[in-house]
């Protein structure tokens, strides 16, 4: 696959996967949202349906926009190294925009929230109790369960041929199970991204990005997407 093309179409449907989900903490958490107080179901459902915007979109590159993902799919020896980096590429760069779009859609709502860890929560995840090793198992079980079942249900492919609709509920699923700890980041890019752009961004009254913390959504997902992958060969049927 030509790697400009797949750097597009990660970049694309990564922007929509975070737009979406940030999006929706955004209308749920800050202040004078007409969502405000909607709940963490709602994140979840909202994260789910922003993955299947944003595999929809990425058809064409497979649909990864997750690093974990991606690796499981470079372990099976579906994708080279090169694809690979080009791959992660494309998503950092799309969770970045993705991010950006938040701020600039609910600029005002930033400026008239007071709180600024809410501020940073609708950038990137954090942890209900601060407990490094627990809060990294919590990252690799949740990635493993997504990683995993993606693989089963594709035979070792990626998502966009499974179909966006079931990884949507997927991760509905996971959000609803374990999602309480950490907020299930589940996704390097995810993270990292958006963490980047709350650091850069003028948002007023934001406070630190909490770069402490940062290494866990992205070490945790990377090994629980390894992870999968490598049981799945002794487990599932992967071609």
């Amino acid at each position: 696959m030509n790697p400009g093309l797949i750097f597009l179409s990660e970049s694309v449907g990564t922007t929509f996967l975070t737009l979406l989900g940030c999006g929706v903490v955004a209308n749920v958490a800050l202040a004078k949202s007409k969502g405000q107080g909607a709940g963490f179901l709602a994140i979840t459902i909202g994260w789910g349906f922003a993955v299947m915007a944003g595999v929809t979109v990425a058809y064409s590159s497979g649909g990864h926009l997750n690093p974990a993902v991606s690796l499981a799919v470079l372990l099976l020896g579906k994708i080279t190294v090169t694809q690979f980096l080009v791959y992660i590429a494309g998503q950092f760069v799309g969770a970045f925009i993705g991010a950006t779009l938040v701020w600039v859609t609910y600029r005002r709502h930033f400026d008239a929230e007071p709180d600024a860890a809410t501020k940073l929560g609708v950038f990137s995840t954090g942890p209900a109790i601060r407990s490094f090793g627990s809060n990294l198992a919590t990252e690799i079980v949740g990635t493993f369960v997504l990683v995993f079942v993606i693989l089963a249900f594709t035979n070792g492919s990626t998502p966009a041929e499974l179909g966006a609709l079931p990884v949507a509920f997927l991760v509905i699923g996971i959000g609803i199970s374990l999602g309480g700890p950490t907020g299930y980041a589940i996704n390097p890019a995810r993270d990292l991204g958006p963490r980047i752009a709350h650091a850069l961004l003028p948002i007023k009254g934001k406070g630190p990005s909490d770069w402490s913390y940062s290494w866990v959504p992205v070490v945790g997902p990377l090994i629980g997407g390894a992870l999968a992958a490598g049981l799945s060969v002794i487990l599932l049927p992967v071609a």
